[in-house]
């Protein structure tokens, strides 16, 4: 006979967020099947589509939820390099949601939800490079942001793909991070001529 956890979960939207998360951490977010995460999470197997409707809502719950994660993290940085410290730290603390949010083709890039947490988080990044002297460096502060960003996110990203063992060693990336951001973002940098 069938266990009445079978016809009803307390929290199923969590439930099939967290192991969707376990899946993506091991197996990568095209392993997703919502018939699997159905049987993970003790339901029938219709019962995440209520919540999801297919694979493309799934993915961009856990990016929704990733961007949110993303900006409370943010949000506590002090300064624009402690902002990056706590991306890196974001992405080694939540590889599954990271691996996730950076990829439109897998998401509803129209949710309402999923851009309003995009935006969340790209104004405590944006916060951070409107501190820096001149509210950012050169002529144009948003390729300040990209800049900052891209150093972040290629950070982590090679971090996470095992890519930094070599140059990383045994010390902190964290620390590794702070100093690259230090080189890049020394307040004293010299600015180029006519700015």
């Amino acid at each position: 006979m069938t266990s009445r956890s079978t016809y009803h979960h307390g929290d199923l939207r969590q439930a099939v967020l967290s192991a969707a998360l376990d899946v993506i951490a091991d197996e990568g977010p095209s392993a997703l099947s919502l018939r699997d995460l159905a049987r993970r999470a003790g339901v029938s197997h219709a019962a995440p589509a209520h919540h999801f409707k297919d694979r493309a809502g799934l993915l961009t719950a856990v990016a929704t939820e990733g961007f949110d994660l993303l900006a409370a993290a943010l949000a506590e940085a002090t300064d624009l390099k402690d902002a990056g410290v706590r991306y890196v730290r974001f992405a080694t603390d939540h590889p599954a949601h990271f691996q996730v949010m950076f990829q439109p083709d897998l998401l509803r890039s129209d949710d309402p939800q999923l851009l309003a947490a995009k935006e969340r988080a790209g104004d405590r990044l944006r916060a951070g490079v409107a501190e820096l002297p001149g509210g950012g460096r050169g002529p144009d502060p948003r390729l300040a942001g990209v800049a900052a960003w891209s150093l972040a996110h290629g950070f982590a990203t090679l971090l996470l793909s095992h890519n930094l063992a070599g140059p990383v060693g045994d010390r902190d990336p964290e620390d590794v991070f702070r100093t690259l951001a230090g080189v890049l973002f020394a307040n004293d940098a010299p600015q180029p001529p006519g700015e």
